[in-house]
């Protein structure tokens, strides 16, 4: 990991790494201190000013509960980048320990781990999402078990890939004559040579997470009212779409900004650690 920080300090940071870095920091701005920049209460009702348009009061309008809608956009920053956070992390650490382990013992735990990756890929992920949900349950974090249950998988398959590569390298040829341990092996020399694609697809998956999370909003299966999640806000107002359609515009261009954020922060990532696309 040492390595991989000081190569990322060594070099100029990729336009687009600046690019995503800038967006992503305005959304956590908002999370840390959502008050600071939100004008009301994002759960308080207004009944006078009902499904009122944008305006000098209400920048982006209000929904049919006079609830203002940039202090919930505002609000469900908080929840989606949790969203991104968990829903990413969580599948990360388990399939990328998997596939440490599978990459450099093989045998019959490559052939175990083979035929399991061919079951889970063959159904459509978001339908073993929306499945696992369903049985488990609305919320949070019943999602965070079924985004866990089935996207460890392709960390996995990518860290397993990285590790046949790097175990055949001249550096582990030369501890292994050193007499080191296989532990000391693996997460001393070959971990940090491995994790670089890991951490690239990591970050760009937190784009897809968050597209997920909102997907799952909207359906009533993941964050629940009256929390402000994005994909929950798209939900009030799609109803009101051709009356209203601020309501669903301004949350929408939030997923759209978010996503667009953790893409360029993957793609400059990506550039300056020179990892393969």
């Amino acid at each position: 990991m040492r390595a991989v920080l000081a190569r990322i300090a060594s070099r100029p940071l990729p336009a687009p790494l600046l690019g995503g870095l800038a967006l992503l920091a305005v959304m956590v701005a908002f999370t840390v201190s959502p008050g600071t920049f939100a004008p009301y209460d994002p759960l308080a009702f207004d009944y006078n000013a009902l499904l009122s348009p944008p305006s000098a009061a209400h920048l982006f309008g209000t929904d049919q509960f006079g609830r203002d809608i940039l202090s919930r956009t505002i609000a469900a920053a908080a929840v989606d980048l949790q969203i991104a956070l968990f829903a990413t992390i969580f599948p990360g650490l388990l399939g990328s320990l998997i596939g440490l382990f599978v990459g450099w013992y093989g045998g019959v735990a490559d052939a175990v781990f083979g035929r399991l990756v061919d079951l889970v890929v063959t159904f459509p992920f978001l339908v073993l999402v929306i499945a696992i949900v369903a049985i488990l349950g609305p919320g949070l974090a019943n999602m965070y078990i079924a985004v866990t249950a089935v996207g460890w998988v392709f960390y996995a398959r990518l860290m397993r890939g990285e590790v046949l590569v790097q175990k055949s390298g001249e550096y582990v040829a030369a501890a292994r004559v050193l007499g080191y341990s296989t532990p000391r092996i693996i997460f001393r020399h070959i971990l940090p040579n491995a994790v670089r694609p890991v951490l690239v697809y990591a970050v760009t998956d937190m784009a897809l997470a968050i597209l997920l999370g909102s997907s799952l909003g909207y359906l009533g299966l993941g964050a629940q009212p009256p929390t402000a999640e994005w994909g929950v806000l798209i939900a009030d107002g799609k109803n009101f779409f051709t009356t209203a359609p601020w309501i669903v515009l301004f949350p929408g261009a939030a997923i759209v900004l978010a996503g667009l954020g953790f893409s360029l922060t993957g793609d400059g990532l990506a550039d300056l650690l020179e990892v393969r696309r």
